[in-house]
């Protein structure tokens, strides 16, 4: 294949997931946005019981992505083989579902405890437990989701996505606001509208696979539960020490105030937008290299993945730009509070200073995903964002007096550590590649 091959099966594989990984984030974007319109209050609740939610949640969405490589690498017509990995993959994931929403329900009565303000934490109690209950259909639209995905149909997943990321919108504007005889329910409308969207999203996502699935008994292979364990468990610990990091900076901003906890939230929706963008190119990554192990191509394998960083690095370039160009524009969506803005808009400046670095990384994790090799990459990401980055936050945000901005510059830090970790880790596995 040229490198124009590459990039072109590279873009055709990624946008559909893309926009799929879109319609995750875009569920927060669009609370945060309409939940920032309420007030200050709720918007900084929502920042905070997304800090426990969002680690989760991502730790399951990284569990469920040792399906597509398993999937990736099966010979073409294994359909027993395909039909054990999804169904494993189910009862796996749906039991997942279950400890993650039992962690947030143990975590919610404590959220008094972590500093914040009483109002934020009060606010926060009752959305963190709704979007717990959200955890099961979300996991189950992710099995099919990655099984899909691993038999390259990006497609499908793609136009639930969008479909469901709409109709949240649509409810968030019902149940927030009050709407066709609803009453205004403000945050909690907006826990609402997600638990709604996403069962629907779990459903139509069964629709779609249901035809591939005729003739199979659900069988659950221990032995296949425990490989995609191996692959699972370690990537969703990459997302839970990535995610808990900015977690853990979202309860350290919130010991400044809530106008900062806001502003915060703003500039980190914004920045999680591209981020998922390139989880989206990185689950390309993880098709493409999942694919060439299979073939046993080691000179197209690395190709596939050093055009993967390419990919992203220009993607990220551009948003980079986005952000520094249009950072009062994109900070006006989401609050009319001048102060909130201000703060937001200079953390836009930071955000896009690390853009290509966060792209690199994300695509890295996904790449070396595809070599089924987890453990390494999950203790770069520790010692990216638990050795450097979250104590650096608190040494430049609070013993230098740098506050939000310290926080940043910290996370920025360990952004670009873990990318470039993880290009020198796929060069040295490539190069003793045997097949």
């Amino acid at each position: 294949m040229t490198l124009k091959e590459h990039f072109s099966k590279n873009v055709v594989l990624a946008y559909p997931v893309v926009i799929g990984q879109l319609g995750h984030i875009m569920v927060s974007v669009a609370d945060t946005m309409m939940v920032g319109r309420v007030g200050v209050i709720p918007l900084a609740a929502a920042t905070f019981a997304g800090t426990f939610y969002h680690v989760l949640m991502l730790f399951g969405i990284g569990v469920s992505y040792a399906v597509t490589p398993l999937v990736a690498a099966t010979k073409v017509g294994d359909q027993p083989r395909l039909m054990k990995y999804l169904q494993s993959g189910m009862v796996l994931n749906i039991l997942l579902s279950v400890l993650m929403m039992a962690v947030g329900l143990l975590v919610s009565p404590f959220l008094q405890y972590f500093g914040q303000e009483e109002a934020v934490a009060t606010a926060a109690r009752p959305y963190l437990i709704i979007m717990c209950a959200s955890m099961m259909p979300l996991m189950i639209f992710q099995t099919y989701r990655q099984f899909a995905e691993g038999l390259s149909d990006t497609f499908n997943p793609m136009v639930v996505s969008i479909f469901a990321n709409l109709l949240n919108v649509g409810l968030n504007y019902v149940m927030i606001y009050g709407a066709l005889g609803f009453p205004a329910m403000g945050l909690l409308g907006a826990g609402y509208a997600t638990l709604v969207s996403r069962v629907i999203m779990a459903v139509l996502m069964w629709w779609m696979i249901r035809p591939r699935m005729k003739g199979f008994e659900w069988t659950f292979d221990w032995a296949l539960a425990k490989r995609m364990l191996k692959i699972g468990v370690p990537s969703g610990m990459q997302y839970v020490f990535e995610v808990g990091a900015f977690a853990t900076a979202s309860i350290m901003v919130g010991w400044i105030s809530a106008e900062a906890l806001a502003a915060h939230q703003i500039a980190l929706n914004l920045s999680a937008i591209t981020y998922m963008c390139a989880t989206g190119i990185a689950a390309a990554a993880t098709i493409r290299i999942g694919n060439q192990m299979g073939l046993k191509d080691l000179k197209n394998l690395r190709i596939a993945g050093y055009t993967s960083f390419t990919l992203v690095a220009m993607f990220m370039s551009v948003s980079a730009l986005m952000f520094i160009l249009f950072r009062g524009e994109l900070t006006g969506l989401y609050v009319k509070d001048a102060h909130v803005q201000s703060i937001a808009a200079s953390l836009m400046i930071i955000a896009a200073a690390f853009q290509v670095s966060d792209g690199v990384q994300a695509v890295g994790l996904g790449i070396l995903r595809g070599l089924t090799d987890v453990k390494v990459p999950t203790l770069v990401t520790f010692v990216s964002y638990w050795l450097l980055a979250i104590p650096g936050g608190y040494l430049l945000g609070f013993t230098f007096d740098l506050g939000i901005h310290g926080v940043w510059y910290a996370l920025s830090g360990g952004l670009t550590l873990a990318g470039v970790l993880h290009i020198l880790r796929f060069r040295r596995l490539t190069k003793k590649i045997k097949f």
